[in-house]
């Protein structure tokens, strides 16, 4: 079977980490790009805590690894969550330490 990949990007698991949000807790890796969406792989370590924030575009999260807590919820491994363009983030962490894929358009 031949597979047209014209119009994807694909990234590699060697991309450059940058830091994640306000502190040093965290870091972002991104692996795929396209028509304005990022695919980025983030490694939180325990303690984290993202600041309050509102949502310009609809967000997927899929946590890989630890718990995220998330709006009062806490997400394990195989969670994830669908914030909507406009909604706000207010509680958003991980006590555990966590791995989480984010899909967002900047």
């Amino acid at each position: 079977m031949d597979i047209s990949l014209e119009g994807w990007s694909i990234g590699t698991a060697d991309a450059a980490w940058a830091p994640w949000g306000a502190d040093d807790k965290a870091r972002a890796q991104v692996l795929a790009s396209g028509d304005g969406y990022l695919l980025v792989l983030v490694e939180a370590q325990p303690g984290y805590r993202s600041m309050a924030h509102e949502h310009a575009h609809t967000e997927f999260l899929f946590v890989l690894d630890g718990v995220v807590d998330n709006q009062g919820d806490h997400m394990k491994p195989g969670g994830g969550y669908i914030a909507a363009a406009g909604s706000t983030h207010v509680d958003f962490g991980t006590e555990t330490g966590a791995r989480y894929l984010s899909i967002f358009k900047l």
